[in-house]
């Protein structure tokens, strides 16, 4: 996760990238993507295309790229990248 972070330029920031090879964050937030599509490529369970907002250890934004058609989210990660984010902090400083 450090190399992931040095290379998007946000290490030792106020960004945390979290490896979950176990799942157990992904199940504990109901984030298992086991749709049989990606499941049939990948071999695996998965874990959604989200981003969450975490103020003091609460979940203030929980934004999840999926749809009907597109259970990974690639056709529009929109929910879960950085500008939708960074708004959504900002409306919470309001």
């Amino acid at each position: 996760m450090g190399a992931w972070a040095g290379d998007q330029g946000v290490q030792g920031s106020m960004v945390t990238f979290l490896a979950d090879t176990r799942r157990e964050l992904t199940e504990a937030l109901g984030m298992t993507m086991a749709h049989p599509g990606p499941l049939a490529v990948l071999g695996n369970l998965r874990c959604k295309r989200f981003a969450l907002l975490v103020v003091d250890g609460v979940i203030m934004v929980e934004n999840v790229s999926e749809g009907p058609d597109d259970p990974a989210g690639d056709s529009d990660p929109s929910a879960s990248c950085v500008d939708v984010m960074l708004a959504e902090a900002l409306k919470l400083k309001k």
